[in-house]
């Protein structure tokens, strides 16, 4: 059974390295402890998102029920013979991550399947279930049963969270349109996307940047690094991003070359030591 559960979190950490650079250089900031719940949580909700976002040619909502069935099949029985779940099954059972954060996260790539435009409620709502529930799935593994200390931290989880989901909106506003059809921001038409909608949306991001950042210095050694590795990484794709007009933020993608990526995980070692509470 170590075996199985040994190669289970070994395909978590393949994907992981698969789909993301800069989510992988933050997880091997972390300590031994927590990675391999981190790449749990990584390839669930990675797998999660490609059905909704890239299997076009099969029945995504067929997909999606099928995975959903199986995710909490693997959380009650203790075992998956998917090895993501399985992964995934064994860092919820251990670390007693509340299912209410899954459904929230599920229902969230539910509605990818089906809607294209955003409300004010519906946006919250999707960014909650979207990005701020894998926040908090992570709190809990960095908490490891401190439940007084994830209550404290979890409102600037939320706005971590919260922060990261937008940016990757605005960096992705082209292809979420032209290849998906969504716009997540509300009152936004793509092709109508100015400047002073672009700027709006920035001011509300930095909110969320500021108060993530607070929670950040009152992380556990251990997790703090990792976590400060990835709000440096969106922090500096959110001023490419600011510097950039909005005609372009529509046209292009905007990227944090692999060499900067570098210099921000040298400079977030170095300066780490200096942002505890």
């Amino acid at each position: 059974m170590d075996l199985y559960s040994d190669t289970s979190f070994e395909c978590s950490k393949l994907i992981t390295e698969r789909y993301s650079t800069s989510f992988s250089l933050g997880i091997k900031a972390f300590d031994k402890k927590y990675r391999n719940p981190i790449y749990a949580i990584y390839g669930f909700v990675r797998y999660a998102d490609e059905i909704v976002d890239t299997f076009h040619q099969h029945n995504k909502a067929e997909l999606f029920k099928s995975f959903k069935l199986d995710t909490y099949k693997a959380i009650e029985q203790g075992i998956s013979l998917n090895p993501i779940l399985h992964s995934f099954q064994d860092t919820i059972n251990r670390f007693n991550i509340p299912i209410p954060l899954i459904e929230a996260f599920l229902k969230s790539m539910e509605m990818d399947l089906d809607k294209s435009k955003y409300e004010e409620h519906s946006y919250l709502e999707y960014i909650y279930g979207s990005a701020e529930v894998i926040g908090l799935m992570c709190l809990m593994v960095f908490c490891d049963g401190d439940i007084k200390r994830y209550d404290e931290l979890t409102p600037s989880a939320r706005s971590l969270g919260s922060a990261f989901q937008k940016i990757n909106f605005l960096r992705d506003i082209k292809s979420d349109y032209q290849e998906r059809g969504r716009v997540y921001f509300p009152n936004v038409e793509f092709a109508e996307f100015c400047e002073s909608q672009k700027q709006a949306i920035e001011v509300d991001i930095k909110k969320d940047f500021d108060h993530g950042y607070e929670g950040i210095k009152q992380l556990p050694d251990g997790a703090r690094l990792g976590v400060y590795i990835a709000y440096r990484y969106y922090l500096d794709l959110f001023r490419k991003i600011k510097k950039t007009p909005a005609n372009e933020v529509a046209s292009k993608r905007i990227r944090v070359g692999d060499s900067r990526k570098a210099f921000l995980f040298f400079q977030a070692f170095l300066k780490n030591k200096f942002i505890s509470a």
